[in-house]
């Protein structure tokens, strides 16, 4: 018994050494597997390290000019926000917004100032370029915010000029209010929605492309042989043999994403720590078998490397983290379901985000486990085969 497991043990070595050879030698897996994850996770980490728009550009058109929109102007130049280019007349104020200039104009209706000390109903107009809709949003948050803010400091001062007192003039301007919670997110910023899912899809996509493209490697030159052998023919032992290199590598990374780029782009994680961990090296081996199923049904290292790299941004759409699942096309549905990304995203931001447990999301675990054992099942029947396959091709041959 000893020696049978000093023999596997042996095996296991073998195939790590093999694969780190292997690697050494081929350029593009030492590019795709050692230098793009560090600098993938840096460079787009990079373009989101300010996580939220400042001073957008827009115009204003004050057809007022009372005291009430001064005001009303000087709150909105207060407001990090919102960047008041110019008090313009209506023409230049859509000539600018045309041209790229501005991100939109607010215009202010004459008579504001007379119309809100009478109670009567006002308006100020808001026109923006809703093509970017993501400062065009962040605009109008800030903006309807001020807006509400000096209409309802207005109203307020005349009600205690007729005699009421604060509370009760404060009850007479906002009958019902919004105790708003932003959880998670508290400057509701795109840069802290996108950059979590940015790192862990960087973590499967280099690892996708590397370890799919080394065994499209072996298939090209005709090593599938000698890697099985290597195992003493077990197929189990050889997918795991190879796949102990992109685990401690890509364990190494996951460790690296989670402490060093999270404090250089001043994130933290907001869950438990052992529990990410677990799940961050569950999802590698649920993408070690997936990557060598993969890499096995080509011929040719280029042509399964630009599959692979291709599938990227796909793979990230319909994982469901830059829109809702469910209202995705039902086709679309089940390839995100047959995604390891899918039920991780769905894990990793809930620990690192939420501070969420594992026990949280029982459902997303289990979704993960599931296709563990499906890729690694369908991964050694697949390698079975293509040895059968060789064999009696080789016979043929002979005959």
């Amino acid at each position: 018994m000893q020696h049978l497991e000093h023999h596997h043990t042996n095996s296991w070595w073998a195939l790590l050494l093999r694969e780190a050879q292997l690697v050494a030698k081929d350029h593009s897996l030492l590019l795709t597997l050692l230098i793009a994850p560090l600098l993938y996770a840096f460079f787009y980490g990079s373009i989101y390290s300010n996580k939220a728009e400042e001073q957008v550009p827009i115009d204003i058109v004050d057809n007022d000019q009372t005291g009430l929109s001064h005001t009303y102007i000087q709150e909105l130049r207060n407001t990090q926000m919102v960047q008041i280019r110019a008090l313009v007349p209506f023409e230049t104020a859509q000539e600018n917004m045309y041209k790229g200039i501005t991100q939109g104009y607010l215009l202010i209706e004459k008579g504001l100032e007379k119309k809100v000390m009478s109670l009567q109903g006002s308006k100020v107009v808001l026109v923006l370029n809703a093509a970017r809709f993501l400062p065009s949003s962040d605009l109008l948050q800030n903006i309807t915010t001020v807006t509400l803010t000096v209409g309802a400091g207005v109203r307020l001062q005349y009600n205690q000029k007729q005699g009421m007192s604060s509370d009760i003039s404060m009850r007479e301007v906002a009958p019902v209010s919004v105790d708003y919670h932003p959880l998670f997110n508290p400057g509701s910023n795109y840069g802290t929605f996108l950059i979590p899912g940015l790192l862990a899809l960087i973590l499967q996509q280099t690892l996708l492309i590397g370890l799919s493209g080394g065994v499209a490697a072996e298939r090209q030159h005709g090593r599938i042989k000698d890697w099985i052998n290597t195992a003493n023919g077990n197929v189990s032992t050889a997918i795991w043999g190879k796949g102990l290199f992109y685990f401690i590598l890509f364990g190494i990374y996951g460790y690296f994403f989670m402490n060093v780029n999270y404090r250089v782009l001043g994130f933290s994680v907001l869950g438990n720590g052992l529990e990410l961990g677990a799940m961050i090296l569950l999802f590698i081996l649920t993408l070690i078998p997936m990557g060598i199923f993969i890499g096995s049904l080509f011929r040719s290292q280029l042509l399964c490397t630009q599959v692979m790299a291709f599938s990227t941004y796909p793979v990230f759409l319909v994982t469901g983290y830059t829109w809702p699942l469910q209202e995705l096309p039902a086709p679309l549905q089940v390839i995100s379901a047959l995604l390891p990304t899918t039920p991780f995203i769905n894990l990793y931001t809930a620990i690192v985000q939420q501070g969420a447990g594992i026990n949280d999301r029982l459902p997303s675990l289990v979704h993960l486990c599931a296709l563990w054992v499906m890729y690694s099942f369908v991964c050694i029947w697949w390698l079975r085969r293509i040895r059968e396959r060789d064999s009696h091709v080789k016979l043929a041959v002979g005959a």
